[in-house]
């Protein structure tokens, strides 16, 4: 699991450098991500854009993420792919997450 994390404007940048988050790497990614919320940000904004594929496991890891970050924190997420997309639109989860469009310059700005 290629996960990479930045500071960038008050928010936690991580980008999945995978195509998949499906069954086979769900337990990994969480792990992963426990240990990147350990840096202390109010905001992280996990970059799904090179994500091509998103079964049930990887939704229940963003969301087991999303719950293990505690009150005032916020997961966002952003670039997703038509595939992915579509998979929050039909799980209704889009209603869950705030959901970037991309990264725009230098802010995180909530679309939608």
């Amino acid at each position: 699991m290629n996960l990479t994390a930045e500071a960038r404007d008050g928010a936690l940048l991580v980008r999945v450098g995978e195509s998949r988050i499906d069954a086979a790497v769900a337990i990994r990614f969480k792990e992963m991500m426990r240990d990147i919320l350990k840096e202390p940000a109010p905001r992280v904004v996990l970059d799904l854009s090179r994500v091509e594929f998103l079964d049930s496991s990887g939704l229940g890891a963003l969301v087991a993420v999303m719950k293990a970050m505690g009150d005032g924190r916020r997961l966002e997420l952003m670039g997703l792919t038509p595939n992915v997309e579509k998979v929050f639109r039909l799980t209704r989860m889009d209603s869950v997450f705030v959901i970037h469009p991309d990264l725009p310059g230098k802010e995180l700005r909530h679309v939608g």
